[in-house]
């Protein structure tokens, strides 16, 4: 048989292949839409990236700041581009290129790989800077004068760097807390991985709230013996470190012992279920347990002499007065939280913060006077004379009632 098959077509001749010239000249007469599909061509040609960089609209130009194979030219143009999302693609973008910015590299582009990290981290838009600094927070190639600035910026770009980078040292760090304005950088430098004993030492001495808890919980914090002393000194007082106290496993059998003095029952009952604890610890935490049972069974005897009194009208400034006198603390609390309407959780908060301004803010809610203000401040919580706040004129509020209802904002307290 005859092999039927149809004659060969002739081979059409090869295209010509075209130049950087062309290729432009076709992008300057050819629409939006290729410009677009060509920026995210990670092979395409540098000189057409930088093209579309200068001359692309603004969908093209975030696929420029976005392809990691753009010429540093691009990134250099871009990032001073007025559209804020192009600015924000470059910024997740850079921290990726620096760790493979080697040595070797061609010192225009790494000089220019820089300049634009650093115009980024001084960019207007706080959103770009965000991105930039959870890109490089773990980097150790990036110029220290960049981490610098962006660990002395605003909460959402600082906290990152101060939490996780490399490039800060203990120096850095205890320059950070004793110069900081802001809370956020406490914070996030007591959650930074292996943090040294001295510059927990410094952050103990600022005895802030939130970020001594913070420390105390960052089970890889070093925190010397006289440090958790003294943060035990002012712990009674301060309900978040409690918790955070107990869970803590560097604790000495003196320091558990104390902690055991002040913490509510099943906290007693987490250090007494610690393994190594002495007999004469032990034996401590059970008689603290039995102490503290009977302490939280008096609290209920106390909320239903309160109620009870409430009922009656009996409960006055009188009767909270002599309670406070008398040290009957959760006979005050109780009273307190009657007669100023809020849970006595948020009146024990109030008065663990052994500050005489909020304090005195919570009586006036309440409709007492100053008088029992004062008598609180004394004869309930003993503060240091140097802390009091005494009465205007000998009877009146020392705060207007605007700053009043600010202390009481602290605790969710708007009206």
């Amino acid at each position: 048989m005859v092999n039927a098959r149809s004659p060969e077509r002739p081979k059409e001749a090869a295209a010509p292949m075209l130049s950087r010239e062309d290729v432009v000249r076709i992008l300057e007469q050819r629409g939006e839409e290729l410009r677009a599909e060509l920026a995210r061509c990670q092979d395409a040609e540098p000189e057409v990236l930088l093209f579309i960089a200068k001359e692309g609209n603004a969908a093209a130009r975030r696929a420029v700041a976005a392809n990691p194979s753009s010429p540093a030219v691009a990134n250099r143009l871009l990032a001073t581009d007025p559209e804020d999302e192009v600015r924000q693609e470059l910024a997740r973008k850079i921290g990726r290129l620096l760790p493979n910015l080697t040595s070797d590299a061609r010192e225009h582009v790494r000089r220019l790989t820089i300049q634009t990290l650093e115009l980024l981290a001084a960019d207007e838009l706080p959103r770009v800077r965000q991105i930039l600094a959870e890109e490089v927070k773990s980097l150790d190639c990036v110029p220290k004068r960049v981490i610098a600035r962006l660990a002395r910026d605003i909460e959402c770009v600082s906290a990152p760097i101060l939490e996780y980078s490399p490039l800060l040292s203990d120096a850095d760090l205890i320059e950070i807390i004793t110069t900081a304005q802001a809370r956020h950088a406490l914070v996030a430098v007591a959650r930074r991985n292996a943090l040294s004993a001295k510059v927990s030492d410094v952050l103990a001495e600022v005895m802030d709230v939130p970020s001594v808890a913070a420390l105390l919980e960052n089970a890889s914090s070093n925190i010397r013996q006289k440090t958790i002393d003294k943060i035990i000194d002012h712990a009674a007082r301060i309900h978040e470190w409690h918790e955070p106290l107990v869970m803590r496993h560097d604790l000495s059998q003196r320091a558990i012992a104390r902690i055991a003095g002040f913490v509510c029952s099943a906290l007693i009952d987490r250090l007494a279920a610690r393994h190594q604890l002495d007999a004469d610890t032990r034996a401590l935490l059970r008689q603290k347990l039995r102490e503290r049972l009977d302490d939280e069974k008096g609290a209920g005897g106390a909320a239903s002499v309160a109620a009870a009194r409430f009922r009656d009208g009996t409960l006055d400034e009188n009767a909270v007065m002599t309670a406070a006198r008398d040290g009957q603390r959760e006979l005050v609390v109780q009273a307190l939280s009657l007669l100023a309407a809020m849970p006595p959780e948020t009146v024990q908060r109030i008065l663990e913060t052994y500050s005489a301004k909020p304090i005195t803010a919570l009586v006036w809610r309440a409709g007492l006077s100053m008088r029992a203000a004062f008598r609180i401040q004394t004869s309930l919580l003993h503060l240091p004379a140097s802390e009091l706040l005494p009465a205007r004129d000998g009877v009146r509020f020392p705060l207007s009632d605007d700053e009043m209802r600010w202390h009481l904002s602290y605790f969710g307290l708007d009206d």
